[in-house]
């Protein structure tokens, strides 16, 4: 989730659905985007190995149970928070974890405080707390660093209150250019990513 379109959460999603797919634990993924990036990802792909549905709907958090079955995981893509409030709200309802996509430049840290604005609303809708997290994306390095761009926003990132992951996303072709093919997240940043969210999980 973002308030912004462009952070890449769609390539986040698909990715990581390949990536729980791989570790064993096939996922449903949930294209709550009225663009319908991921099912359209999918198409050209000629198919994912796990279930793509679309519910660009206000009632997510209500329908998705109906097609899960018994799978474990779900992934869900949600729309731009600016553009589709009812929409992505209705996924933060449902989700267990809420994962931000941050490019680390510092016109996308500085619209983080209405993000923790929407969070705290949409937390006192749910009986439970959602945990929530930042992804770095697009990073400038393969390796975490202690200097640099990346490194500051982490900083600045904790020090507003956000839970930074350890994992990050660098900035890679392999990544950008992916819409439309095929995904082998194995030995991916992406493949990190599910272990580090499956271990929280755990640890919940």
């Amino acid at each position: 989730m973002n308030l912004k379109p462009g952070v890449g959460k769609t390539t986040s999603a698909v990715w990581l659905a390949h990536a729980l797919y791989e570790s064993g634990m096939p996922p449903l993924l949930v294209d709550g985007d009225p663009a319908a990036s991921a099912l359209r990802w999918s198409e050209l792909a000629n198919g994912f190995p796990f279930p793509v549905i679309a519910l660009p709907v206000g009632d997510v958090h209500r329908r998705v149970n109906d097609f899960l079955g018994d799978r474990q995981a779900v992934v869900l893509d949600a729309p731009q928070l600016e553009d589709h409030p009812r929409i992505a709200r209705s996924i933060m309802r449902y989700a267990d974890e809420w994962i931000v996509p941050v490019t680390p430049a510092p016109i996308e840290l500085d619209r983080m405080a209405p993000i923790r604005g929407e969070m705290a609303d949409v937390q006192s809708l749910r009986a439970e707390p959602a945990r929530s997290a930042v992804l770095l994306n697009r990073t400038n390095r393969p390796d975490a660093t202690r200097t640099g761009p990346d490194a500051d926003a982490r900083e600045a990132l904790t020090e507003r209150g956000f839970e930074v992951l350890d994992t990050h996303i660098a900035r890679l072709d392999l990544y950008a250019q992916s819409f439309g093919n095929p995904v082998q997240a194995k030995g991916s940043a992406y493949m990190d990513f599910a272990e580090e969210l499956m271990k929280r999980q755990d640890e919940a």
